[in-house]
């Protein structure tokens, strides 16, 4: 049960029944009353502003209101007592015996099914990386990784049907730059000697050399003799490097794939901007919108300060994204005929559009800021407005080593490899730590912090709960108490304080996952973890000074077995979202 949204259907109810009888004058939306948790804990457990949001439709005035529902929320048995607050606000404080039963629902059902179907029958595309094919993932892609992949299982936990997407941007510039740069290391597999300048601005990674050495196993000198004396960077492509070009693509593909792999990662579909050019998608695009008269002939105004790559003060193919949102009108083809780097985006997401996903996102980083607009535009020019589509951006991840800036590596040219951090400290280091901030603040990753044994770790103060719990049931199944079938266990004797605050806390999952799933924020669920943790670590720590609250309760084993029915509630939740994680709990810290 998602309590606020239980007591939400109540209130709302409630508010039926006044009208009905004639307490209350008719009118008013009751959608959107709503029970959330009180700002400040002392207030009670739930709150709801239904008296305020329907005062003005009721022309009655909030307090009036909110004493009618309070007076009839208080004849709830779930209720222990309800008060009215400041202008109209209903603070309620519920009955210990609701709390005991919502750790019942826990131990009986387990956490994942306490979720409710959000999004049950409605289908959601999550695509995520999609970095270019040109060489391994970096650690700015680990964020957009592990963001986008935990949101596509979040979903999936509230019932959307997900698909999982990558979009291999295999055409244009910077693959034909890629096959130029494989060349080079072709001709020094061969024997030839390239001078370093040589490099100069192509891809200089070492990475790249295997591809070269496999390229001269299969070939020896003949793709050398094939393309001659030619420029090197030269477009387009000769022949002989199309055949590099797409070496080097699957070579490096195979190798993200390894990557992400290596992250937990394993995306469904893997759409090719080369296959949708191919198959006439760009055009078929372009006539969509066309037939919807959003394609013009014009030439934009320079516009202020720093002019941007796809101007030109020349007759170009215009869409009008500035009916949809955007700062102007986006071209999507050059004066020259050629096609502007926009217009295969716009297309490849009307394949979104047509395959009829029900939401749409796209995790892009933070350099893509500037797109978002255009890019929103373009999908609710080409879905006629139905398509809910959300762009989110990561923000640059931070990488030290005890305080000092990470080492670079050697073996990728420029840039510090996933790989490399994931070697350093773990998949699942990686995959918490990225879920610690929201996608669009800046993240600080320290490769020593990440790795101690301290509360200001997220990672290690999580897991710590879940063994500390685990410890406590070994330990109780050695000293003879039986740990079985916990969830049939007489929970009355959970009274104090402190294990009612932890059950209130396990009861907040399933709103923290349903909340993550709406506002695609995957973060929350991290924030929850830790909090949930801290919340069994407190307990934990006042057992220690005061005996009556231990686990292991001497002499009474109805009280040891409902407290060890509390923790492994506790222990339930927290595996549960580390599960969402895919991050697997810990039995035992090290």
């Amino acid at each position: 049960m998602n309590v606020y949204s239980e007591f939400a259907s109540r209130i709302q109810v409630i508010m039926k029944e006044l009208q009905a009888d004639g307490s209350l004058p008719e009118g008013g939306s009751i959608e959107r009353i709503l029970a959330e948790p009180p700002r400040d804990a002392s207030h009670g457990d739930v709150a709801t502003n239904a008296a305020l949001v329907m005062s003005k439709a009721l022309g009655a005035k909030p307090r009036d209101i909110a004493d009618k529902v309070a007076a009839r929320l208080g004849e709830d048995p779930d209720v222990d007592s309800v008060e009215v607050a400041g202008p109209g606000f209903v603070n309620v404080r519920l009955a210990d015996d609701f709390w005991r039963d919502r750790l019942h629902e826990v131990l009986q059902a387990g956490p994942m099914a306490l979720i409710g179907d959000l999004g049950a029958g409605r289908t959601a595309n999550v695509e995520y990386v999609s970095a270019n094919p040109t060489g391994p993932l970096h650690v700015g892609h680990a964020r957009g990784a592990v963001y986008g992949d935990v949101l596509a299982s979040v979903l999936a936990a509230v019932g959307f049907d997900v698909t999982r997407e990558y979009y291999v941007n295999d055409a244009g510039a910077q693959v034909d730059t890629l096959a130029w740069s494989v060349y080079l290391r072709y001709l020094q597999a061969i024997g030839d000697t390239v001078e370093d300048d040589a490099f100069e601005g192509f891809y200089p990674g070492d990475y790249l050399v295997a591809v070269g050495k496999a390229l001269a196993d299969e070939h020896g000198t003949a793709l050398k003799d094939a393309v001659g004396p030619l420029e090197r960077g030269s477009s387009p492509l000769p022949d002989p490097l199309v055949v590099v070009r797409d070496t080097t693509i699957a070579a490096m593909m195979s190798m993200i794939r390894e990557d992400l792999a290596m992250l937990g990662i394993h995306q469904e579909v893997f759409s090719s901007e080369r296959a949708m050019v191919a198959s006439g998608g760009i055009e078929a695009c372009l006539k969509k919108l066309e037939d919807k008269g959003l394609i013009y002939t014009g030439v934009l105004e320079p516009p202020k300060g720093k002019k941007p790559d796809d101007w030109e003060p020349v007759p170009q193919t215009l869409f009008k994204s500035s009916d949809f949102g955007d700062d102007l009108d986006r071209p999507l083809k050059k004066s020259d005929g050629s096609w502007t780097y926009f217009a295969p985006d716009i297309a490849y997401h009307n394949t979104k559009v047509e395959r009829g996903f029900d939401v749409m996102i796209d995790i892009f980083g933070v350099d893509h800021a500037g797109y978002v607009k255009r890019l929103k535009a373009s999908v609710g020019a080409l879905s006629d407005g139905k398509a809910d589509f959300d762009i989110l951006l990561t923000q640059l991840v931070n990488l030290f080593e005890n305080g000092e800036p990470f080492r670079m590596s050697k073996r990728a040219g420029r840039f510090i490899t996933l790989r490399d951090v994931v070697d350093a400290v773990g998949k699942d280091v990686v995959r918490f730590i990225m879920l610690t901030r929201k996608s669009d603040a800046p993240l600080d990753f320290d490769m020593v912090k990440v790795q101690e044994q301290s509360k200001d770790n997220p990672v290690f103060y999580v897991h710590y709960a879940h063994a500390r719990i685990c410890s406590v049931m070994r330990n109780t199944a050695e000293s003879g108490v039986s740990t079985d079938d916990l969830a049939r266990v007489d929970l009355s004797g959970l009274g104090d304080p402190a294990e009612l605050d932890l059950i209130k806390a396990m009861a907040r999952w399933p709103r923290v996952v349903e909340s993550a799933a709406l506002s695609h924020e995957p973060h929350r669920i991290a924030t929850y973890l830790y909090e949930l943790a801290g919340e069994f670590h407190a307990l934990w720590n006042k057992g220690r000074d005061d005996p009556s609250l231990r686990f292991l309760v001497e002499d009474n084993e109805d009280l040891t077995r409902a407290r060890l029915a509390l923790i492994d509630g506790v222990r339930q939740v927290i595996a549960a979202g580390l599960h969402l994680f895919g991050v697997e709990p810990k039995e035992e810290m090290r």
